[in-house]
């Protein structure tokens, strides 16, 4: 075992989403230093910091922003340093081996960043970029796919024959071929996958210029008629301190205030989605018409403390609950009138702190769920891929995956068979369908956590049976992600015992509360509109007249 040389492993970030990354480590006479390089990025050298080698224990961090550190042991039997890489969201496995890099080839004329819109048969256009980037190591290549919120998409054996160009997407079971142009300006081709084929052109941005912008008319732009504060408050409990923005309405006060409560994943104060600031619109929005607002980053996100890989839905509780007593403690706040509005997730937390806390004034659930997360991901796949133009077949498929995953999630007490039984189901589905054994893996580990644990088993309707102050449960028509029909009535039930309790479907909106067509995720980022107008309307009416008006 030694800890200098060089090394390399594969990170699996999701589905036909892999990085090739490698470490070079020497030693020196006060310890040891070396070098990072993201391979299929093609940026090399990048200087490593904190390098620490204890008997079989090896450590070192990336100083980007967001840091990078890598932490494993030494397996004898593997050969590797085995452990897990944290960037910016919770541990990802991740083995690192001796060695170099295998050599990729130098495609000559490419390099730049290529637009394209893809015109589906049926749904929604989907804008691609790919990225083409040479260096010492040779020439990578990558893909986006925003509309699909993804990222940094796989692309396999790129080439160049003349002005013939090809490239495959192994992962995805896609390729593309095309001819640029005489002024390298358009590549110009088809796109296939699976069965079917599509004609695509690209398009090279000029060196320097920025993407296709985004037309968000609804985000708010200083200066604001209002106070707008940065602030932190701790999760004493956790001995975790938060960081966020206080917005407060023009006058002395005291005001109503609400603590706005962001959806899964790691969200920070805006819940920024596909270049919308849900939180942003939504704060600006209230603080104008009289409602202070507080709104931070989830722990372990953003410039709050804590760790967002080991939380669960609770622990992001028990963060809410301390913001709404740290609003309680302002001066310029009404502590009869502090109430908490959840988004998505947040939905599902408003109500569990509601339930111990009884200084909580109101709740507004926006797209919170009344069933378990096990029906919630179960319909919202099923509902997501016929959105998407998937075959029943395709759907039924998927589904089966789901179900088997969450079956040993669930049932699997030992964390290691647990991985085991996952790996397997990973890889065979992936060798039966062409996928990206990396990707499909990944996918495997995502739902492997903690987090997931406690949201497939928890049933909000006991807890919601134990919220006596006003309620408002509101989710649109068009929601593929927390069905209306599925989640309302029983949301309804659980409220029954609450004589201020309403529960509405707002028609034509979808999980962001957008004006939607279809309601699939792929529209997102396509609809200017951050929240509809009736949303804002009917949340901040509801809230003046148990608030404002009660004063």
């Amino acid at each position: 075992m030694t800890a200098t040389g060089d090394f390399v492993g594969v990170l699996a970030l999701g589905p036909a989403q892999t990085r090739t990354l490698a470490a070079h480590i020497r030693k020196t006479p006060g310890g040891y230093a070396g070098t990072f390089d993201d391979v299929d990025r093609q940026i090399t050298g990048v200087a490593l910091s904190g390098i620490v080698v204890q008997g079989d224990m090896l450590a070192f961090t990336l100083p980007v922003e967001p840091p990078g550190t890598f932490t494993g042991k030494w397996d004898p039997a593997a050969g590797k340093w085995v452990g897990t890489w944290t960037q910016g969201s919770g541990p990802l496995p991740l083995a690192l081996a001796p060695g170099k890099p295998p050599p990729r080839p130098t495609v000559v004329g490419l390099d730049g960043a290529w637009d394209g819109v893809l015109a589906l048969p049926t749904g929604p256009k989907l804008h691609l970029t790919l990225y083409v980037r040479s260096g010492a190591g040779g020439t990578a290549a990558w893909m986006d796919s925003p509309d699909q919120l993804t990222y940094g998409l796989d692309v396999q054996a790129l080439r160049r024959d003349g002005d013939a160009v090809s490239l495959a997407m192994a992962g995805l079971n896609a390729a593309f071929k095309g001819v640029v142009e005489k002024d390298g300006k358009t590549l110009d081709g088809t796109f296939t996958q699976g069965g079917g084929a599509l004609p695509l052109t690209f398009t090279r941005r000029a060196p320097g210029q920025a993407g296709p912008s985004l037309n968000r008319p609804q985000t708010p732009k200083p200066p604001y008629p209002y106070k707008d504060e940065d602030v932190a408050f701790e999760d004493a409990g956790a001995h975790v301190k938060l960081a966020g923005t206080l917005t407060l309405p023009k006058g002395d006060g005291p005001f109503p205030a609400v603590v706005l409560i962001a959806g899964s994943g790691p969200n920070t104060r805006n819940e920024p989605l596909l270049g919308h600031q849900v939180f942003l619109v939504l704060a600006d929005y209230l603080t104008r018409h009289g409602i202070a607002v507080l709104r931070y980053d989830k722990r372990g996100t953003g410039v709050s403390g804590g760790d967002y890989g080991k939380a669960t839905t609770a622990d992001f509780a028990d963060d809410a609950e301390a913001a709404a007593a740290y609003l309680r403690g302002r001066k310029e706040i009404d502590p009869r009138h502090v109430g908490l509005i959840g988004h998505s997730e947040g939905g599902l937390i408003a109500p569990m702190v509601a339930a111990r806390d009884a200084d909580v004034a109101f709740v507004v659930m926006m797209a919170g769920p009344g069933v378990d997360g096990y029906d919630i991901l179960t319909e919202q796949g099923r509902l997501i891929a016929k959105a998407m133009g998937l075959t029943d077949a395709m759907v039924a498929q998927s589904q089966a995956l789901r179900e088997q995953m969450f079956d040993v999630v669930r049932h699997e007490k030992d964390p290691q068979a647990a991985a085991a039984k996952l790996k397997a189901i990973a890889d065979a589905y992936a060798d039966a369908h062409g996928a990206s054994r990396a990707g499909m893996e990944a996918q495997a580990a995502a739902v492997d956590s903690d987090w997931f644990r406690f949201f497939y088993d928890y049933d909000p309707a006991p807890t919601l049976a134990k919220v006596h102050c006003p309620v408002l449960a509101l989710i649109g028509s068009k929601d593929l992600q927390v069905p209306a029909d599925q989640n309302l009535p029983p949301i309804r039930a659980a409220l029954a015992h609450n004589p201020d309790a309403e529960v509405e479907e707002l028609p034509g909106l979808n999980h962001l509360f957008q004006t939607a067509t279809t309601g699939s995720p792929g529209e997102y980022i396509q609809i200017e509109e951050t929240i509809a107008p009736i949303a804002l309307e009917t949340i901040t009416g509801w809230i003046v007249r148990h608030a404002v008006t009660a004063k």
